[in-house]
């Protein structure tokens, strides 16, 4: 499995953002998808995932404010982004689980600043 990301940059409090993630090779294979943050000095954490039945799961920190959606005929999963805040600063990781192994994609960063 290989995962492309997009999106970023720097966007204002409160503003919006859209990271994708498209994924390639043995997707079939892929039981959950989703997004995951690591600011400096912290611990990577999730985000939001969705699993192969469509339920998503969403940090509580984003929850209300981040949508995670998944398009199938792409093999790729959008998450959107708004009202955010400089606490959501990090560089963003997209990641598949298959039963036998974790990917990673290159991570790609969100800066929220005025």
């Amino acid at each position: 499995v290989q995962l492309q990301a997009s999106g970023g940059g720097l966007v204002q409090p409160g503003g919006s953002l859209r990271l994708s993630c498209a994924a390639s090779g043995s997707t079939g294979s892929i039981n959950v998808i989703g997004w995951y943050r690591q600011a400096p000095g912290e611990l990577r954490e999730l985000v939001a995932t969705i699993s192969r039945d469509e339920t998503t799961n969403y940090s509580g920190s984003v929850k209300g404010r981040f949508t995670l959606t998944k398009d199938n005929a792409k093999n790729t999963v959008n998450l959107e982004m708004s009202n955010l805040k400089p606490e959501d600063t990090a560089v963003y990781f997209c990641g598949a689980g298959t039963s036998r192994q974790f990917y990673w994609g290159r991570g790609t960063q969100v800066t929220v600043s005025s």
